[in-house]
């Protein structure tokens, strides 16, 4: 078990999402960069589509109430203490072991969103076949709410380990963290483009829009030039579905991004859909960030999803452990000294 001693940001518990149930007015939701997720997942040896914990703004402070193994995704670093008052760094892009009564402080997260695994798994009661959180409609995950000081978050097979399993998870890390890669956000045509003008159309491809304030799961409202729609088309559409990456443009000509929590339907012109592959960089971003678009085609939003799954694959497949072991037949193999070695007449 973990207990939450302090929740100053925003930590919600996510996994890959309960697609399925969009026909029935049910959002995606799970995780803002999916990629990420499974990176923790793969650090704390579970099933990359485990529940971890997403944070964001702030990591929280927790206390192992068992031994456990944990492990950090994204731009977070925290500090593990013990119940002598011992203190150990815990980096990002690794695994560590907290034994029962360490806790864990965790600082800001510099990069918009990162995840904590936990060796096992979350174990809260899955909702449409996931354990993610929207908390919009209060279901799935923790209590359906963000996590808060007092929660007491179950492990997935929490029981007491066989024998030899207590040293099968060992702390791992990865070599190289992945890099943000400051680039244009890669959109698609919208359905709903024809209600722009050619000058709007062009605007979004060519200016810089800055995040506002108003950003959360659900979406990023953007600030920049105004995005004129047709005039005898308008501003309003026939409600239409809509999906994570749709660039919905309102009255006001001012573009939302929507995120996995966004709502399946909407009455807003679609200009663009941002690619899966660049879907999430966008969790990262913050208020006061600046994104700029290009428009690709089918073609290469296909060959970039392809290799944004390699890339991942790859960089899963690269994780090692944390501390070097001891190998004893390494070591009897190794030539330590050179020549014969007598120990009567070096004495």
């Amino acid at each position: 078990m973990i207990e939450i001693l302090d929740c100053n940001g925003y930590a919600t518990v996510q996994d890959l999402g309960r697609p399925g149930y969009r026909h029935l007015g049910v959002p995606l939701s799970g995780a803002l960069d999916s990629g990420l997720l499974q990176i923790a997942n793969a650090l704390a040896q579970n099933p990359v589509s485990a529940a971890a914990i997403e944070m964001r703004l702030v990591g929280p402070r927790l206390r192992a109430r068992m031994p456990v193994l944990i492990s950090l995704a994204g731009s977070v670093d925290g500090v593990i203490e013990s119940t002598s008052g011992d203190r150990r760094p815990a980096r990002a892009w690794a695994s560590h072991r907290l034994l029962a009564g360490d806790t864990l402080k965790l600082g800001p997260v510099h990069s918009g969103v990162a995840y904590l695994g936990i060796a096992g798994g979350i174990d809260v009661p899955p909702v449409l076949g996931s354990r993610s959180t929207y908390e919009r409609a209060h279901f799935g995950g923790f209590e359906g709410r963000r996590l808060a000081a007092g929660d007491r978050i179950e492990i997935v097979r929490a029981g007491q380990p066989e024998r030899g399993e207590e040293n099968s998870r060992r702390e791992l890390r990865l070599p190289e963290p992945p890099l943000l890669k400051d680039r244009a956000i890669r959109v698609l045509a919208g359905p709903h483009s024809e209600h722009f003008t050619d000058k709007a159309r062009a605007r979004l491809t060519s200016e810089e829009f800055v995040v506002s304030r108003q950003a959360d799961r659900m979406g990023l409202r953007l600030e920049g030039s105004r995005l004129d729609h047709d005039p005898q088309l308008g501003s309003d559409i026939v409600s239409d579905a809509v999906t994570p990456g749709a660039i919905q443009v309102p009255g006001d000509g001012q573009p939302i991004v929507l995120l996995a929590d966004c709502q399946t339907v909407g009455g807003y012109p679609v200009i663009a859909t941002v690619i899966s592959a660049d879907l999430p960089r966008l969790g990262h971003a913050v208020p006061g960030q600046s994104l700029r678009f290009v428009e690709v085609d089918y073609r290469q939003a296909v060959v970039a999803r392809c290799c944004a799954a390699t890339e991942l694959t790859d960089r899963i497949a690269s994780i090692r452990p944390n501390h070097a072991e001891f190998d004893s037949e390494a070591l009897f193999a190794a030539n330590l000294i050179d020549g014969v070695f007598d120990a009567q007449r070096a004495y």
